[in-house]
């Protein structure tokens, strides 16, 4: 008994090193949206920072097209930068019996 118990502390210790990690490379991660076939695009980090978004001068004239396309590409950015951090996290913990779906504090 006295063995797992160790065994499952040094397990915790590398996850929790390897989740430090894997948070460190999120804010170096970029990941790109898009909506309108590319129209507008939407660049944020794995740690849902807005690095950039470009806007095709094409649509600047439909003010309601322009709000959905900026919308849409924004959630395409988040959806993916949600996955690389789920990808990411499920690196970190593996090995350990984390609930699925459960979600750490701090990293989504």
């Amino acid at each position: 008994m006295r063995g797992n118990i160790a065994q499952l502390m040094q397990q915790a210790q590398r996850m929790q090193e390897n989740m430090k990690r894997a948070q460190e490379e999120l804010a170096n991660v970029e990941v790109q949206g898009q909506a309108g076939g590319g129209m507008v695009k939407v660049n944020l980090t794995g740690k849902m920072e807005c690095r950039g978004v470009r806007i095709d001068p094409s649509v600047l004239a439909d003010a309601e097209m322009l709000e959905d396309l900026v919308t849409a590409a924004f959630n395409d950015a988040v959806n993916k930068a949600n996955a690389e951090a789920e990808k990411r996290m499920s690196a970190a913990t593996a090995g350990m019996p984390i609930p699925p779906g459960m979600k750490i504090p701090g990293l989504f």
